[in-house]
């Protein structure tokens, strides 16, 4: 399984029956005769099937002649590249794409990849008739040339942004499905995934509307704006998904900041006979995933235990005895940003500690 870049091929069926003809015939090397549509620009499609590497042996089994391997950027970091022979030297190197990789915004995850930079025809033999380039497991292909007004930057870019992705964690989610955790919280896919206004993995009829696929363009656009480049817009992804401000700042963080784990907090509190009988505990939730609370009650204790939304009044629910001093609940949280744990006496008086690990 792989990611695959592709055209939208609902959007452009005779296009992609005519570029599929002419690459049989072999009589378009590179995309050559490969005429675009006249209404408007091609633009990149993903087909995301998560989980497992780029197949090692379309690559092995292709007659592509790679030049390079590991080098070292003008940043000091080295980057494993290969570019094909077929490709002139103006549409790149193993140095300059080095330097164009090391360039985009990331983290350690740098060090794992491993880039194949090829010519259009060359690409789709490993990646598919339809692709412009695809990534899985580590490695990225990717065309080298501008075809259809997509560059070969823009395709490296949205395909970086999977391999950020990649190595990225979203528990109790993939990330590469549902995008990186402060992103997708910050653009709400859990919500929109359960009101079925957003389809995690989906590369069929909902493809605009993966999440996935939005991260790695959010990914394309939030490196292009930092180094002022100008991509070909935003027109394979539903309108919906558009970042905000508040979604690149997300997007940035998940790049240079990643979440890694929960939070974890210790409160405690001793009920007297005179003290008050409720104690509210807020809860600040402002990532989706799970959440995990532990109150360990005094012997003989019989508190009450109930989790309340933002209202303090709806009860969202209730712990149960893990063992006789012990409540506990697990929660998977899903656009609820504010929430209240109540704790209300009852049986022995004594200390309550409460843990609680958002995400």
């Amino acid at each position: 399984m792989k990611l695959a870049l592709m055209w939208s091929s609902h959007r452009w069926p005779l296009l992609l029956l005519a570029a599929a003809a002419v690459n049989l015939a072999g009589g378009a090397a590179r995309g050559a005769n490969v005429q675009p549509p006249t209404q408007t620009t091609v633009t990149a499609r993903l087909a995301s099937h998560p989980g497992a590497p780029l197949s090692s042996a379309r690559l092995a089994q292709s007659s592509i002649a790679w030049v390079g391997g590991t080098t070292t950027a003008s940043t000091g970091e080295s980057v494993t590249v290969y570019v094909s022979a077929a490709l002139p030297t103006e549409l790149g190197t193993p140095q300059t794409w080095t330097d164009f990789l090391a360039g985009l915004v990331h983290g350690p995850e740098l060090a794992a990849l491993t880039a194949y930079i090829a010519a259009f025809d060359e690409m789709q033999e490993v990646c598919g008739l339809r692709a412009l380039g695809c990534y899985g497991g580590n490695r990225m292909v990717s065309m080298g040339e501008t075809m259809f007004g997509v560059t070969a930057a823009e395709v490296v870019r949205h395909e970086y942004g999977h391999h950020v992705a990649f190595h990225r964690t979203n528990a109790p989610w993939l990330a590469i499905d549902w995008g990186p955790k402060n992103w997708s919280a910050a653009v709400d896919v859990c919500k929109r995934a359960d009101a079925r206004t957003a389809y995690p993995g989906d590369e069929g009829d909902h493809y605009s509307l993966n999440p996935g696929e939005a991260w790695a363009e959010t990914y394309r656009l939030l490196d292009e704006r930092r180094v002022g480049a100008v991509g070909t817009g935003w027109q394979i992804i539903d309108s919906s998904f558009y970042p905000s401000e508040t979604a690149l700042q997300a997007a940035e963080r998940d790049v240079a900041q990643p979440w890694t784990s929960g939070r974890r907090q210790v409160l405690r509190r001793a009920f007297t006979r005179r003290g008050p009988a409720t104690w509210l505990v807020p809860l600040a939730t402002p990532l989706d995933g799970i959440l995990d609370v532990r109150v360990a009650l005094p012997r003989g204790g019989l508190h009450e235990v109930t989790l309340l939304a933002a209202d303090r009044r709806t009860v969202l629910q209730k712990g149960l005895w893990s063992s006789m001093t012990m409540k506990t609940m697990t929660r998977t949280l899903c656009g609820e940003r504010s929430l209240f744990l109540r704790v209300t006496r009852k049986g022995a008086l004594g200390r309550v500690t409460v843990t609680a690990t958002t995400p």
